[in-house]
């Protein structure tokens, strides 16, 4: 897709290390000014933030991690406005859009991720980025696999824990409950092109891995809600280490018990359970089914529940305990 040099760049993203690193990865390689929009892990319909700048004809739109199912009114909307858009995600779409000013990297596979695809489309350009990200999707295996020369074993485990330190600081009810908003950790990470670097420079980064080490800890003291030789259930309480951690105490019950499904539910204090769910590592597909019938979203590997009523956590256990993993 041709750059419009004209119009303005705006660059929308899931505050998750996937989404800022594939954003990075881009930036890197385009290096102009452009407006970041991005949000915590659940904030998905990003594109209607757009229709405060009056998006027009020669702006581009580079988008990342987002559902484009849950953004298909507001991403049609800025293709009627003349907006040239960059899709780069992951997660169940029904069908893609097509349109002749919108270019896309969607692949629905739970080997992949958005800083993944990125570094596809860009050569390796910037794969150093490229392993955050997807060491921060829970993707352990497919980022040591990914060749990276003059990165030590050491250096792949600092970019792994930094991964998963942005992916933590995604998580919360609101912007209080994250140790650094996602649009201000942003500015930190584009200021190096090697993160290693940052890393060597920065404490804000060692920070986040303690903070992480620390809410786990506290997590580790909640036994299961139910469990049986396939699955476990998890319940937390409402509380701010609580909304900080669902998602990395998920990922980490995945790495542990490969062969299991996994979910982490934390009360919310509008009422009801808010979810994330992961599939069996050794069979990663079925969250996002299983998922949809509570009117939730995400991926194979990985989706989530905004809302779980109180009256439905036992038909959510029930339906869980059988569902059949590893089935797309």
């Amino acid at each position: 897709m041709k750059a419009d040099v004209a119009g303005r760049r705006f660059d929308v993203c899931n505050g998750d290390a996937d989404g800022l690193c594939a954003v990075l990865q881009w930036r890197l390689h385009e290096p102009v000014p452009s407006t970041l929009i991005t949000g915590l892990k659940r904030d998905i319909e990003l594109l209607d933030r757009l229709e405060t700048f009056g998006v027009r004809q020669g702006d581009e739109v580079l988008v990342c991690d987002i559902s484009m199912q849950r953004n298909r009114v507001a991403l049609r909307r800025l293709l009627e406005q003349g907006a040239r858009v960059r899709y780069f995600d992951h997660h169940e779409v029904r069908e893609v859009l097509l349109h002749p000013r919108l270019e896309t990297h969607i692949k629905f596979d739970p080997r992949y991720c958005s800083s993944l695809l990125m570094d596809a489309a860009l050569g390796g350009e910037w794969r150093r980025w490229a392993l955050v990200g997807i060491y921060g999707d829970n993707l352990t295996e497919v980022a040591d696999a990914l060749p990276c020369p003059g990165l030590s074993a050491h250096d792949r485990h600092r970019l792994r824990q930094m991964g998963e330190a942005i992916n933590y600081n995604a998580y919360g009810d609101d912007e209080g409950d994250v140790w650094v908003a996602p649009a201000r950790l942003y500015p930190t990470l584009a200021r190096y092109r090697d993160p290693i670097d940052l890393l060597h420079q920065e404490t804000l980064l060692d920070d986040l891995i303690a903070a992480r080490r620390a809410d786990l800890k506290e997590a580790a003291l909640c036994t299961p809600f139910w469990n049986d030789a396939r699955a476990s259930v998890t319940l937390l309480p409402d509380a701010p280490w609580s909304r900080r951690v669902i998602g990395c105490l998920a990922n980490q019950l995945a790495r542990a018990q490969p062969h299991m499904a996994h979910a982490v539910l934390k009360q919310r204090s509008q009422g009801g359970y808010v979810a994330s769910v992961r599939a069996p590592l050794a069979s990663p597909y079925g969250a996002h089914s299983l998922c949809h019938r509570f009117s939730g979203s995400g991926r194979a590997a990985a989706a989530g529940i905004d809302l779980l009523p109180f009256q439905e956590l036992q038909r959510f256990v029930g339906e869980f305990s059988v569902h059949p993993w590893g089935a797309c």
